[in-house]
């Protein structure tokens, strides 16, 4: 692990690479080029066949910068330091800050890379990269660079215990802002720990890791509670003040919801009509026609005539 400690104070955590990863990743993009390079002089030779001795050899001179020297130039630029090779390997070329690479590192690091790679065949960045604590070859000394891992398999967070119940609101008053981010961590890495040290050392780490934060806070711990309970207390207060903070933050950045209804605007000129609000009267009553009553047919089949 690279200690590397920005402007802000703020220890990066970048892991550089060794020999056999930059050879490996070095390699494969010398294959890339130089097969790009040899397909683009036979093209070049066929298409220069009619110019004179000169001028063939100004244009494999130009071809040899440009796809030797010029392309990994570009490629590192634009792709912030990571190249075929390095992007397969799992590497990265950074500042010496961690910040992303320049056009002005990686020329250096290309000029430097043509005497380093492909005058001495490597001999002179193997030797410097051994040498080197951090593995840079001369090419990193004078850009002000380093190639760091990207990927590392990240550690298992170990989870705090919570604390004792009886504990448990007791310091929702308590002023938090003093204490260091440092000291939090010494007390997250014994709390998550404590049950693998001596009790003996684990207790005289509790009762020093609690002095310190008392001191911070300026309130003192409860009587009659164990040093490692009071810290559980106080990470555990710590981190629920965290989660409301965040749920708060994250409910003011929520925009509106809109309604799941809106009716569309009427159109320039439209007057919908007027709705009728009176009920119409109702037509008068008019009584059916009387009927004439028929009489039944008289015995003997004779019906009087109508």
């Amino acid at each position: 692990m690279s200690d590397l400690v920005t402007g802000d104070a703020v220890v990066l955590g970048l892991r550089p690479a060794r020999l056999p990863s930059r050879g490996l990743a070095i390699l494969l993009d010398l294959i890339v080029y130089v097969t790009g390079y040899v397909l683009l002089s036979v093209g070049l030779a066929l298409a220069t066949a009619s110019l004179d001795d000169a001028a063939q050899a100004a244009v494999g001179v130009a071809s040899f910068l440009l796809l030797l020297v010029g392309v990994p130039i570009a490629v590192e630029t634009l792709s912030h330091g990571r190249s075929l090779g390095k992007l397969a390997c799992g590497l990265r070329v950074v500042r010496d800050d961690g910040g992303p690479v320049r056009f002005r590192h990686a020329l250096v690091r290309g000029a430097m890379g043509v005497v380093e790679l492909l005058l001495t065949f490597g001999t002179v960045a193997c030797i410097a990269s051994l040498v080197s604590a951090r593995g840079r070859r001369l090419g990193d000394v004078f850009a002000g660079t380093l190639v760091v891992r990207e990927r590392v398999p990240g550690a298992r967070v170990m989870p705090v215990p919570p604390p004792p119940p009886w504990l448990a609101g007791r310091f929702t008053g308590l002023d938090l802002s003093a204490v260091p981010d440092g000291l939090w961590l010494a007390i997250r890495q014994y709390l998550t720990r404590m049950n693998q040290l001596d009790p003996q050392v684990g207790a005289a780490m509790a009762a020093r890791l609690a002095d310190d934060l008392v001191a911070r806070t300026g309130a003192p711990a409860p009587a009659g509670v164990p040093a490692a309970a009071f810290l559980m207390a106080v990470v555990h207060e710590r981190q629920s003040r965290d989660a409301a903070r965040a749920f708060r933050s994250a409910a003011a950045a929520a925009p509106a919801q809109a309604p799941a209804f809106a009716p569309a605007p009427a159109p320039a000129g439209y007057a919908p009509a007027p709705v009728a609000t009176s009920v119409p009267a109702a037509a008068p009553y008019v009584a059916p026609a009387p009927v004439a009553p028929v009489e039944a047919p008289r015995a003997g089949g004779f019906a009087p005539p109508a």
